[in-house]
């Protein structure tokens, strides 16, 4: 299986666009300290916890947060937690662009699919930014596809991922406080409708 998350021990990729790309919505200290202090953390402690168990580190990511019950019980915790922080922010952050690359509305069969079952776009990114808004505490708020290309929208906690669902995800915003306190303090629903400024959707 070939992931697209590398394998261990893990490194930090690098962003995809410069630090100061998505601004004025994501300003480049936010992007400094999400990337290069939170990101780097999970992909750090993942490394430590998987560093006792080479039967562990010759899995991909994906298949180590699916083998749950392969998981050694006194690590499977921050290996769960740190692994879903690697999968996730991997995935959050190559998912934005600058808002200059005009790829931020959907077209073809993606528009398609998400008038299919949200009726309209507009429909779509009202329904996504208030369940992102309403997310408790700290986690993610995701557009996913199943199988047969139903569309969801689903809340996640921490650092969960679907992925073991069989569900792909389509689009991922990050509603942990870290990802926007340094610019809008605690106003998350700003974020979110600044986000969708830099967010891709192509």
């Amino acid at each position: 299986m070939i992931s697209v998350f590398g394998e261990y021990p893990f490194v930090l990729p690098p962003l995809p666009y410069d630090y100061d790309a998505l601004e004025p919505y994501i300003d480049a200290e936010t992007m400094h300290y999400h990337h290069d202090k939170h990101f780097a953390a999970y992909v750090s402690k993942l490394n430590d916890a998987l560093a006792p168990y080479p039967y562990l580190q010759k899995m991909p990511l994906e298949q180590i947060l699916c083998s749950v019950g392969d998981l050694p019980p006194e690590s499977r915790t921050p290996i769960l937690n740190n692994g879903g922080g690697v999968y996730n922010h991997t995935l959050f952050f190559n998912g934005l662009a600058p808002a200059s690359e005009e790829v931020h509305t959907p077209e073809g069969e993606l528009l398609e699919a998400i008038e299919g079952f949200f009726g309209t776009f507009d429909n779509f990114r009202e329904q996504f930014s208030e369940e992102a808004a309403a997310v408790f505490g700290s986690g993610w708020t995701g557009l996913f596809s199943d199988s047969e290309g139903n569309l969801f929208i689903r809340n996640i906690a921490n650092q969960d991922v679907l992925l073991c669902e069989g569900l792909e995800v389509v689009m991922l915003f990050d509603v942990w406080e870290h990802a926007y306190y340094l610019k809008y303090k605690n106003d998350r629903a700003e974020y979110i409708k600044n986000l969708w400024n830099v967010i891709r959707l192509r």
